[in-house]
């Protein structure tokens, strides 16, 4: 089989294009004939040894993906073999990602995909979706599942609504019943933000954003899904109600956070820090069960109409895909496997 690999941590340039053996399932895991692998910053983060060492003398990359099973280990269903599923973690603590034509994952985390959603929406799944399922289930006073009706009467802000998560928390919210705000930078990203589901959208390099979000929420944010809390803490506080969370899943710009003590005591702040990796098989589990949900109600739809443009390039140039992610691409970038 065709499959992408690294040996040695570095740049996209350690990306080599390579004829590997067919993996075989072992017990409890499947094998998925992968359609389109889906790329995160986590990936290159992971590649290029910034996120932790290589753990593997060969490691095939990427997290997240769509296929089809075609084959079962010991102790699977057999009635698997044909489904239709999404990928998550896959690559995580394992030598093989889903940048290849086969992949072999444990069976929990091959998630059937219904007919109705094409391999480009399973492939844009995993990290984002889990994250913002993640991000919109820690509050003190909100549900720990989602569903229609969950979020009511919530008030969600998704911080850069333009991105991959922002994007999925858009989406989850407004499904679960939220009404959603975002935060962007631009016109372009507006409209993206609007046509993913944002009831409202706030540019918050004009005006005074604070001010704007109080009017749409005079009681405060609920919820705030942070992608810059360095950045943006400030802005967070000053719209956050009494007992309302900031679920940050990154500190895009690196600024450091500096916290008013005082400030966070009369909120009663819960500043939930979050990453897929250790928040537990129990979270992940749950999250992909929602998720589910969400795909099958049609909720998480992607493509530049739904305000994620998809960006997309062969197996043989993921390294190229791989700059296309570094270099802030708005979307999301995918690897077409088959063609």
């Amino acid at each position: 089989m065709k499959a992408i690999v690294y040996r040695d941590n570095g740049g996209p340039d350690v990306l080599r294009f390579v004829d590997r053996d067919l993996p075989v399932p072992g017990p409890g895991e499947v094998r998925v004939r992968v359609a389109v692998s889906g790329i995160n910053p986590t990936d290159w983060h992971a590649r290029s040894g910034a996120a932790h060492t290589k753990q593997f003398s060969e490691v095939t990359p990427h997290l997240d993906g769509a296929g089809v099973i075609d084959a079962v280990g010991e102790g699977v269903d057999r009635s698997r073999v044909g489904q239709r599923v999404w990928l998550f973690m896959a690559a995580a603590g394992r030598p093989t990602g889903t940048a290849a034509e086969f992949t072999v994952v444990p069976a929990e985390r091959a998630v059937p995909l219904p007919d109705e959603a094409g391999f480009d929406v399973g492939a844009a799944l995993g990290v984002p979706a889990l994250t913002a399922h993640r991000a919109l289930t820690v509050a003190e006073d909100g549900p720990r599942r989602l569903r229609p009706g969950a979020l009511d009467g919530a008030v969600v802000l998704a911080a850069g609504g333009a991105g991959a998560v922002g994007h999925a928390v858009i989406q989850l919210a407004r499904w679960a019943g939220a009404t959603v705000i975002s935060t962007v930078s631009g016109a372009e990203k507006a409209r993206l933000a609007t046509a993913a589901g944002a009831h409202h959208v706030v540019n918050y390099r004009e005006g005074d954003p604070a001010a704007d979000i109080r009017r749409i929420a005079p009681d405060g944010v609920d919820i705030v899904a942070e992608v810059a809390l360095g950045a943006n803490i400030a802005l967070d506080l000053a719209v956050l109600r009494a007992r309302g969370t900031i679920a940050t899943y990154a500190n895009d710009g690196g600024k450091p956070v500096e916290l008013d003590v005082r400030h966070n005591m009369v909120l009663n702040t819960r500043l939930q820090f979050l990453v897929l990796y250790t928040a537990g098989p129990q979270a992940r589990a749950a999250a992909a069960e929602d998720i589910a949900a969400a795909v099958r109600d049609g909720a998480l739809p992607v493509g530049e109409e739904h305000g994620l443009p998809l960006t997309r390039f062969p197996l043989h140039r993921t390294a190229d895909a791989h700059r296309a992610v570094e270099s802030g691409t708005v979307g999301k970038v995918l690897v077409d496997i088959t063609s």
